[in-house]
C-alpha cells in the first residue's frame, strides 16, 4: 500500500501544472455539448475525477452555472480554484475532494454528468454501475472510455494494454456495458488522435524532462513507465484511443 501510495504521488507531482492531465480537446468537448439532447434549464452538473478542471472550466462557460467538480486530489483541485479564478469563473465552481466512485450523494442528484479520461480507475462498466443512481432519469451522461478502435490489435498494443487496463473493450463492448448499467447509447465519438499529442503527451513530456534530474527512484519510475505508454501511442495510436459515450439514464 505504501508503494502504492507512492507511485499515486508521484503521478499527481508528475503531473502538477499541466493543463490537462489526460488527452483531450476542447474544441472537441465544445462539440459534444453542441449535440446533446435538450436538457433542463436548471442544470445539476457534475465533473467527476475533474483533476485540474480543464473540463470543468468548459462547463461553467457554456452552461453558465454551477458546476461541482470532484476529484481525489486535493493539489488538483487547488489548480482548479486558482484557474477558475484568473478566468472570472471561480463563483460557479465548486470542488469536492471525495473518492469519485462512493460518493454520498442523493439518488437523482444531477442532471449532466462529464467525466474525462477518469472512468477507468473503476473500469468502465464500474463507473456506469457507481454513477447511473446519481442521474435524474433521462439525465445525460459524457464519459470518456479507452477504447478498442478494431478487432485486429497489434501484439504490442494489446500486451501492454493487457498489463495496463485489463478491462479495456471495443466501442460495441462498451456500448453494451452501458446498455446493462441502464443507459441508451446516443453516440460514441472519437477524441482526435491529435489530441493526445498536443494537449497532452507534448507538454508531458518537457514536463518529465523538467522533473528528471531530480528525481527520485520512484519517479524515475513513473516517468519510465510513462515514455512506454508514450512509444505504444506513436506506434499503434491507430487502433484504440478515447472514445466519448453520451449516456441517457432510462
Amino acid at each position: 500500500m505504501e508503494q502504492q501510495n507512492e507511485q499515486i504521488n508521484a503521478l499527481i507531482e508528475l503531473h502538477r501544472g499541466l493543463a490537462r492531465q489526460g488527452p483531450g480537446d476542447a474544441a472537441f468537448s465544445r462539440h459534444i455539448l453542441s449535440i446533446l439532447p435538450e436538457l433542463p434549464k436548471s442544470l445539476r452538473i457534475a465533473d467527476l475525477g475533474s483533476g485540474a478542471g480543464a473540463g470543468t472550466i468548459i462547463l461553467a462557460e457554456w452552461f453558465n452555472t454551477t458546476i461541482t467538480a470532484v476529484d481525489f486530489s486535493r493539489a488538483f483541485l487547488d489548480e482548479l480554484e486558482s484557474n477558475a479564478k484568473v478566468q472570472g469563473l471561480d463563483h460557479l465552481v465548486k470542488t469536492v475532494e471525495a473518492d469519485m466512485g462512493n460518493l454520498n450523494w442523493p439518488v437523482a442528484a444531477i442532471d449532466l454528468l462529464w467525466s474525462e479520461g477518469a472512468a477507468y480507475n473503476l473500469t468502465f462498466e464500474g463507473a456506469l454501475k457507481a454513477w447511473r443512481p446519481l442521474l435524474t432519469l433521462g439525465g445525460v451522461a459524457v464519459i470518456s472510455e479507452m477504447s478498442w478502435f478494431t478487432d485486429e490489435i497489434p501484439e504490442p498494443a494489446r500486451k501492454y494494454w493487457r498489463d495496463a487496463y485489463p478491462t479495456i473493450g471495443s466501442e460495441a463492448e462498451n456500448s453494451a456495458r452501458a446498455k446493462t448499467a441502464g443507459f441508451e447509447v446516443l453516440g460514441v465519438h472519437r477524441l482526435p488522435s491529435q489530441a493526445w499529442w498536443t494537449n497532452y503527451y507534448e507538454p508531458l513530456q518537457e514536463r518529465m524532462n523538467t522533473v528528471r534530474p531530480l528525481a527520485n527512484s520512484m519517479m524515475q519510475s513513473v516517468i519510465h513507465e510513462t515514455e512506454v505508454e508514450i512509444e505504444i501511442f506513436r506506434n499503434y495510436g491507430d487502433t484504440y484511443g478515447y472514445s466519448f459515450y453520451i449516456l441517457q439514464a432510462v
